[in-house]
């Protein structure tokens, strides 16, 4: 079966899209009968723990867990010795390389260790309690060795090597000594320097920032089971099971075949739970025990050992006419990918300009290493820190050419078949409208107050489609199951089932909506990239479609005639005119209730790799105030604008927004990782990692601007991730713009404000 047509459905026959059910999930959560990772216990389940590296940058010169296996309670110990290893060699596309060599070290270390908290042993015993105990009691003698934690330091001459080997990749001619960056990107469009060369005012600024979390509630969990035939069962909290499953696999020894993994219910991830920590530790465990094996992360272990968002180093240069037209845009940044190779630095170079239509730009991106945890996915990777240097730029270059912000960018908007760095072409609208929007709204002409400011940022993310898998079927009395291969964190059963309701023209209440394990139903690809609700969605119509033929192939059966003269509207099957003939209409009720005489009972499955997403675009403006006394920023307004393609479900969508605006706050004004010269984490908890809290946070004002995609059967454009990328930026221009001074480096918390305000003269 193929993909969808283009053709969106008549407005008279979408009745549930666009709505506001209640969620399927919902009464399960707020019951507490939901299982997160951290719920299953299977007879028999041990408990395991981890040790980790006191060490920012150490070799591993000796491992004794002789007396560790000797304690009683006891089951199973292992090291990096237990793990396979593999050749240091990338696959995958350039945006997304993998390296097996780094990702089975990450997960346990081998010859050294990288970063302070990196896995250095794991026991298994009957207790938590006795598994702590153990943990101490394994021997290990290290040669401490000098570390590198910020990019200044890493980037140095004299720099310590992560890696005593590696060298800088996608360099022309290839560099004979070694060093911390690993790798370059530059891409380029038009001829920048002539860009430069027309314009009538240039600004170029440097910008940094430091490392953040994703700030997920519920710590990494799961629970290996290994049988004595070689299968195994994983229950894990991830964005993807599928991926678990498929790197648990690779990562223990074992075919993915084997492997059937339940997806339990996820307390946040927003991308740090796309790669696996525990689990091949786990499986791992549980084969050397003969017993399942529970293991969770604690607070300070999520924080000191697995991936924040990248800290980076950004050099923006941006040049415009009088009348405001962009001539010419340049980047130039570092991002930190922490021990091992993986930052997004080209998703920041693709991003940075895409929603500008600038003929001339350059940008070149390098991935730095350095001895702190791996950085992981943190919504729309790499685009945020990108955005807050380019909307900063444009803010400046605003006030000097006496332009409205929204203005500026308005003039600027790209627009469909406009060129983009990276050998790419805007497909879709929608940039414009949801700028037209934002400068409608009643708050943006709202008078400021002394010490108070106003900023504007835009932004964009390429969003994802990746391969989704779900399943359809039905019940003898007419209700509908549909599954999905996509960890529901946003919503998605929800929208699953109201497209599934009018795929068919049936009740809402006749849909189930469910997530289902690796081996009952098809592959599907990590729940991130605003992908869900677009991939999974067509994969459900797929399989919805798919049944609906076998309704009408049922009914034509009945009544004696081609199925080609079967209509299905209004959830029955309908001869498509008085020349079929002059049956009443069969329901699916009706033809579920006599499948078993008739032939059997329906369903089907659909998957596949899905064609067709659309960018996600926001614009957004906020207003602060700045206590010049202290420093400190109080957020007094924030409306987020952005382009849905069509909202499945608008609450979902509007929460997604203020969700991504809330974080974006937090990292535009609050939290940030603080190293010590040790290079260990000095605030590895919530008490010390400051995040926003309801009192720290405005009304969250939202605008869905609906620009349907054709290419969905539903119009659907992702929208998790694309007011993330802006958020930070908005913020950032309203402090500098209450301030009086331009804000570079985030946090912008006190501390940096009131430098700020002692230290430098008014922004011209």
């Amino acid at each position: 079966m193929n993909e969808h047509s283009g053709v969106l459905p008549p407005e008279d026959e979408i009745v549930h899209v666009g709505d506001r059910p209640v969620r399927p999930d919902g009464v399960p959560k707020v019951t507490g009968a939901a299982c997160y990772g951290g719920d299953y216990a299977p007879p028999g389940m041990i408990w395991g723990k981890v040790l980790r590296a006191p060490h920012a940058h150490a070799r591993i010169l000796r491992i004794d867990t002789a007396r560790a296996a000797a304690l009683p309670g006891v089951k199973a110990v292992v090291t990096g010795a237990d793990f396979p290893d593999f050749p240091d060699a990338y696959h995958g596309i350039e945006r997304l390389q993998k390296n097996l060599h780094h990702d089975v070290r990450n997960v346990m270390a081998k010859e050294k260790v990288y970063f302070h908290g990196q896995p250095v042993a794991a026991v298994a015993a009957s207790d938590e309690a006795t598994a702590k105990a153990a943990l101490a009691l394994v021997e290990v003698e290290y040669e401490i060795l000098p570390h590198v934690i910020t990019i200044d330091e890493a980037i140095a001459d004299d720099a310590p090597l992560v890696h005593e080997t590696m060298i800088t990749r996608n360099v022309t001619p290839t560099p004979t000594k070694p060093s911390n960056i690993t790798r370059r990107y530059a891409a380029s469009l038009g001829d920048a320097d002539a860009g430069f060369a027309e314009a009538d005012e240039v600004v170029e600024l440097s910008f940094a920032s430091v490392p953040v979390h994703q700030g997920y509630i519920e710590p990494h969990a799961c629970v290996a089971e290994h049988a004595a035939d070689g299968t195994a069962h994983l229950w894990v909290s991830s964005q993807g099971h599928f991926q678990m499953r498929d790197l648990t696999a690779v990562l223990s020894g074992m075919s993915n075949g084997d492997i059937r993994v339940t997806p339990a219910e996820i307390g946040g991830g927003f991308g740090g739970k796309t790669k696996v920590y525990l689990e091949p530790v786990a499986m791992i465990l549980s084969r050397k025990s003969g017993l399942p094996v529970k293991m969770t992360m604690t607070r300070d272990e999520v924080f000191r050992a697995t991936g924040p968002a990248s800290d980076s180093k950004i050099r923006v240069k941006i040049g415009a006419k009088r009348d405001g037209t962009l001539t010419a845009a340049e980047i130039e940044l570092y991002y930190n990918s922490g021990a091992f190779p993986g930052a997004p630095f080209i998703n920041g170079v693709l991003c940075a300009f895409a929603h500008y239509a600038i003929p001339n730009q350059r940008g070149v991106a390098y991935d730095v290493v350095s001895n702190r945890a791996m950085t992981a996915a943190y919504r729309a990777p790499g685009s945020t820190q990108s955005c807050f240097a380019v909307e900063a730029v444009l803010d400046v270059l605003s006030k000097k050419l006496g332009l409205d912000p929204i203005d500026l960018r308005l003039k600027n908007a790209i627009r469909v078949g406009d060129a983009q760095i990276g050998d790419r072409t805007m497909s879709h609208e929608g940039f414009a409208e949801i700028l037209t929007a934002l400068k409608s709204h009643p708050g943006y002409t709202r008078p400021l107050g002394p010490n108070q400011g106003r900023g504007v940022a835009a932004g964009f993310w390429h969003n994802m489609s990746g391969h989704s898998g779900a399943t359809c079927m039905v019940s003898s009395d007419g209700t509908v199951t549909v599954a999905s291969s996509s960890p529901d964190i946003g919503g998605s059963r929800a929208s699953m089932a109201m497209m599934a309701a009018d795929t068919f023209g049936i009740p809402y209440a006749d849909v189930r909506s469910e997530i289902h394990d690796t081996a009952s139903v098809p592959f599907g690809d990590v729940t991130g990239g605003s992908r869900v609700t677009f991939a999974t969605g067509k994969a459900i119509v797929g399989a919805c479609d798919t049944v609906i033929t076998q309704l009408k192939e049922r009914a034509a059966q009945i009544w004696g005639v081609d199925a080609e003269g079967i209509e299905w509207k209004d959830g029955a099957a309908h001869p498509s005119s008085t020349n079929v003939g002059g049956f009443e209409p069969l329901t699916l009720k009706e033809l579920a209730a006599n499948a078993q005489a008739t032939g059997g009972h329906f369903g089907a499955s659909y998957g596949k790799t899905m064609s067709g997403h659309a960018p996600g675009l926001s614009a957004m403006f906020c207003d602060v105030e700045v206590d010049p006394e202290t420093g400190a920023v109080k957020v007094l307004d924030f409306v987020s604008c952005q382009d849905a393609g069509r909202a499945i479900h608008p609450s979902y969508v509007e929460g997604q927004m203020q969700g991504a605006v809330a974080q974006g706050i937090g990292w535009a004004l609050n939290e940030g990782y603080v190293y010590g010269p040790d290079g260990k984490l000095q605030n590895a908890g919530w008490l010390d990692y400051r995040m926003p809290v309801a009192s720290d946070l405005p009304m969250i004002g939202t605008v869905i601007v609906e620009v349907p995609n054709p290419h969905h059967p539903f119009g659907v454009k992702g929208v998790a991730e694309a007011s993330m990328v802006s958020a930070v930026a908005a913020v950032g221009n309203a402090v500098s713009n209450a301030a009086g001074r331009r804000m570079t480096t985030l946090p912008m918390n006190p501390e940096t404000v009131l430098a700020a305000l002692d230290e430098r003269g008014p922004e011209p």
